[in-house]
């Protein structure tokens, strides 16, 4: 082993990705170099190499990239929930009880609604449903009597009747009034359908919430009844005598509330709501908070977008001791709290693991020890201010060299040199930039555009994914995941690099990264390997990303692996979804890939009667054409 690596350790590699702070206690790194995942967190004894599982999809025939998701981490995450809100009121002394229901938005997909709905049934976790197609299926995936089904969203007849049918065929299905509007076509519907309704009432809250989602929340949210709304529709209630179906007072915050302030000042004004339709003669039993539940992607713990400043046990007493503190000076019942957590329980559940394809560095390429007798000045004085180069004079320097490399650009493209002349000046110009960096790492305080070079010079690591597809969010609203190798990780990393993917579009990369103090612009990675597959994983990616996914240069669905880790440290594939090929691609944007086949048929026919290819070329030609379309959307090796 050289000396690099002697000087190396997995806890330095800890460290330097800050795996125990964002990974919820569900990763961590071996000696050998490789990151487990370990669904029972501190059990080390039952943990699995990512790795291994990576080696072991490619040995069944599935390529990268993979979606991997390690069904036991939702089976903990749905338990510590439901645990941490019982517990806490056994220790306060609560007198209602908690309910969770996932919303479907958050990941609609098969299997995981399937493993929710599985391991949730032992606690009664339910599902809310948004739209039509989320009621669905949740009413074909819900088996649980006993859970609730929340119908959140725009509601036509069409929902709102599918709605009252889950209730007379036994589920505890609750109609939240979202609109005025809606309330009394309800009423007319449970009365011609037969059937009596659960209602709720979503709430406009004065409170709200900062970060990326937070006009979920506030007087200008688009979904809820504000107070003389509320009020109209107990009265409309109370004539119909109906009231006592008004069961649920419900609000929404937001999406990723990372300060626990925020979170009990909306419990406090919810509360006051409560015990007002309680006064009004409501049936109140059920009080719906929302999502809102943070998952700390970064591993800073503060109320950075990206963190959140409590833990689970801090938000569950939060909750509960606020209702109390609200309801118990009116004499108010305690309700069942219920949560629409998502994020929080599927996010830690899918990791996306990629390959690396290629890397370009930006380093210093051989100087000639004398310039061309013919070099322009520009050229020898970017020259000179190299040579001269040292600490003292480093801002200088590094003055002079954007200044004469701006010249000679401008002098290219005024004919005045020519492309070799200017490829010497670039040669010259990341030259002094390296040195520049390397001169600046020995100072404490820089010039903030000399402390910038360290992003400029940092290698792009071109990967085999599509942020568009299989990261929105990154793209999108600039959200942090954590990024890391899933091995070589008891090997120093000794570059610096940012992620692209394959996609021919300049947005397509990850130039930001999580770190404890503030978002870092590169990505502490290893060199490669000839002939070895460099792998990485983005991690927390279980909420919205599959579902928020789009077409962008057409690259599909990705290959999507279930993995069920067993009591004794092995592990089984548990489910298995092959990616899109080309040809499903096609057809989602309206092309008939039958026809295509028929349509080059008669392009390469052509090609044949005019010379161009032989009869044998074609049918080569067709052979690679067709299994273009029954081929993976990613790169294949």
């Amino acid at each position: 082993m050289n000396h690099t690596l002697e000087r190396w350790n997995t806890t330095k590699s800890t460290d330097t990705y800050g795996v125990d702070e964002w990974s919820g206690g569900y990763f961590h790194i071996a000696d050998n170099g490789d990151l487990m995942v370990m669904p029972a967190p501190g059990k080390k004894k039952r943990a699995v190499s990512i790795k291994e599982i990576v080696e072991g999809i490619r040995e069944r025939g599935l390529d990268m990239p993979v979606l991997l998701r390690i069904e036991n981490i939702l089976d903990s995450q749905i338990a510590a929930l439901n645990n941490c809100f019982t517990h806490a009121m056994e220790v306060l002394h609560y007198q209602g009880k908690f309910m969770g229901a996932y919303p479907i938005k958050v990941n609609q997909q098969q299997q995981v609604i399937e493993a929710i709905t599985h391991f949730g049934s032992r606690y009664h976790h339910g599902l809310e449903a948004g739209s039509k197609a989320e009621l669905v299926a949740a009413m074909g995936m819900l088996t649980d009597k006993n859970a609730l089904l929340i119908c959140n969203g725009y509601k036509d007849q069409e929902f709102i009747d599918l709605g009252l049918y889950a209730s007379k065929i036994g589920y505890k299905c609750i109609l939240v009034v979202e609109m005025p509007s809606e309330l009394p076509l309800i009423i007319q519907r449970s009365r011609a359908l037969g059937a009596t309704p659960l209602l709720g009432i979503r709430i406009k809250l004065a409170a709200q919430a900062g970060g990326h989602w937070g006009e979920s929340g506030g007087e200008r949210s688009i979904f809820g009844l504000n107070t003389t709304q509320m009020i109209e529709a107990v009265d409309l209630l109370s004539r119909e005598g109906m009231l006592d179906c008004l069961q649920m007072v419900h609000y929404h915050l937001g999406s990723q509330i990372s300060n626990i302030r925020e979170i009990r000042t909306a419990v406090n004004e919810a509360c006051r709501v409560y015990a007002g339709l309680a006064m009004e003669g409501a049936n109140v039993q059920y009080l719906d908070l929302g999502g809102g539940l943070a998952v700390d992607y970064d591993g800073s713990q503060s109320n950075f977008l990206s963190s959140r400043n409590y833990t689970l046990n801090e938000y569950c007493t939060d909750i509960i001791e606020a209702v109390m503190t609200s309801l118990d000076e009116v004499n108010i019942p305690h309700p069942t709290i219920i949560t629409e957590s998502g994020r929080a329980l599927v996010a830690y559940y899918s990791m996306l693991i990629f390959n690396v394809l290629d890397v370009t560095r930006f380093q210093p390429e051989p100087l000639p020890e004398i310039l061309p007798d013919t070099c322009p000045a520009q050229i020898r004085n970017m020259y000179d201010s190299l040579q001269e180069l040292s600490i003292r004079n480093m801002q200088e320097c590094f003055n002079d060299i954007i200044y004469y490399r701006d010249e000679v650009r401008q002098m290219f493209n005024h004919g005045k040199i020519s492309l070799r002349e200017r490829s010497l000046a670039e040669k010259i110009f990341w030259t002094t930039i390296n040195e520049v960096a390397r001169l600046a790492g020995e100072l404490k305080h820089v010039a903030p555009e000399i402390a910038d070079i360290e992003r400029v010079l940092s290698d792009i690591y071109y990967c085999n994914f599509s942020v568009f597809q299989s990261l929105p969010d990154a793209w999108a609203i600039d959200q942090l995941f954590p990024v890391m190798p899933i091995h070589r990780l008891n090997e120093k990393p000794t570059r610096k690099g940012i992620i692209a993917d394959i996609t021919c579009d300049c947005d397509g990369k990850i130039d930001r990264f999580i770190d404890r103090k503030e978002v870092k612009r590169f990505l502490p990675l290893h060199e490669l390997k000839n002939g070895e597959e460099y792998y990485l994983g983005t991690f927390l990616v279980g909420a919205y990303q599959e579902t928020l996914g789009d077409l962008h240069n057409l690259l599909g669905d990705t290959n999507v692996v279930t993995v069920r880790v067993l009591e004794n440290g092995e592990y089984e594939f548990v489910g298995e979804l092959e990616g899109d090929s080309v040809a499903d691609i096609l057809s989602y944007v309206e092309y008939d890939p039958k026809n295509l086949i028929v349509r080059f048929r008669k392009t390469a026919e052509k090609a044949v009667r005019n010379g161009n290819i032989t009869p044998q070329e074609r049918r080569e030609i067709m052979q690679a054409y067709e299994m273009g379309l029954r081929g993976y959307t990613y790169f294949e090796r």
